[in-house]
């Protein structure tokens, strides 16, 4: 749980919230252009980028590997590989699960920077870089995302007022 530094609340997201969230997205997209492809982000943007290409019926799909992440911390945005094709992104549709701070976002969009960038969640800091986003949430919530997640008790927000 995020119970140090910035976050003071936490988000969980279940599986089937994010494939509702990122089948939300794919509506906002529908209208949008013909796409070429759809770039991911991994690896968070692997899976809303997956709901996104079979709903917009889109089968080329790019991966972009950046790393900036720990378990919780943000350190130096890193690229481990960029996308195949040696593109400025026009036509082409950028998917992460998640806007944070900006950082990773701004190093992939000066790769691609006439791609459209969508999000499932944003936060206020980086909301302006992309271009469509689903659903906004507070730069210092954690959102915790169904892969990183194990069942198991939660004690209840009233209960958790002294512990923050």
């Amino acid at each position: 749980m995020a119970e140090s530094g910035p976050f003071n609340k936490d988000f969980p997201v279940s599986w089937e919230e994010l494939h509702r969230d990122a089948k939300a997205l794919a509506w906002r997209l529908v209208e949008a252009e013909p796409w070429q492809g759809v770039v991911a982000i991994a690896r968070g943007g692997l899976v809303p980028a997956a709901i996104v290409a079979r709903e917009l019926e889109i089968r080329v799909i790019e991966t972009v590997s950046v790393s900036s992440y720990d378990h919780q911390d943000q350190g130096e945005v890193r690229v481990l590989r960029a996308p195949t094709r040696d593109s400025d992104g026009e036509g082409w549709l950028i998917v992460d699960d998640l806007v944070d701070t900006g950082r990773t976002a701004a190093v992939v969009r000066a790769m691609m920077p006439k791609a459209h960038f969508a999000t499932v969640y944003a936060k206020p800091a980086g909301r302006p870089l992309v271009d469509t986003f689903v659903t906004e949430v507070s730069q210092d919530t954690w959102i915790h995302f169904p892969w990183d997640l194990s069942p198991q008790f939660v004690q209840p927000i009233a209960g958790q007022r002294g512990t923050r």
